[in-house]
């Protein structure tokens, strides 16, 4: 009889719960903006490099993109940078960029100016490919870029940026067709950069 009315209660609180949330979603419904006036690719961006120019990323049309968050001062600074410089080497040749965006939201990893910022990523980490001027990738903030990313390929549980070294892949049409997560060494992505290659 008491384990009746325990269920009874159960089954109240949810509907209760149900209802509300119908309610909420029908009195304030989610705001959908109109596909026309969404970007369909990354080369309707324009970005800053670490020097502070405009960059189009329309620069890199018929290029696969590895779009990556960057610092200088993280653990998985140091096998990211060697294995990111790897890739470059092997593929710069057969139409492969690398994009490495500085972002110091993450324990405050990347807080050099950005004199300093290249200084360190060309002189210690020794990278070639392109690095651009330093963004937020979460938050109010964050730069349109990485909103668009995040629309297109979100993460696990949520979409936000979880750490230094969250990795895209980007198709030689602009579209993204991949997110890896900060741990995942960029060597174990060559297969994918093949493919798009190819």
């Amino acid at each position: 009889m008491k384990s009746m009315g325990i269920y009874r209660l159960t089954n109240l609180v949810s509907l209760l719960f149900l209802g509300l949330a119908f309610l909420l979603y029908y009195r304030y419904p989610p705001a959908i903006s109109s596909c026309e006036d969404c970007p369909k690719s990354i080369y309707e961006f324009t970005v800053k490099d670490i020097h502070g120019n405009d960059v189009p990323l329309s620069n890199y049309k018929g290029k696969v993109l590895l779009i990556v968050n960057v610092a200088s001062k993280c653990g998985l600074t140091q096998s990211n940078y060697r294995d990111l410089n790897i890739l470059y080497d092997k593929y710069k040749h057969q139409g492969f960029e690398i994009l490495a965006f500085p972002c110091n939201q993450f324990a405050w990893q990347e807080p050099g100016t950005s004199e300093e910022i290249q200084e360190a990523v060309c002189t210690r980490f020794k990278a070639e490919f392109p690095i651009f001027e330093k963004i937020d990738v979460n938050g109010k903030n964050a730069a349109p870029l990485y909103k668009f990313l995040k629309s297109q390929k979100g993460g696990l549980l949520v979409d936000t940026i979880k750490w230094n070294f969250t990795k895209f892949l980007v198709n030689k049409e602009g579209k993204v067709v991949q997110r890896y997560a900060p741990t995942t060494p960029p060597l174990e992505i060559e297969n994918d950069i093949q493919s798009l290659l190819d």
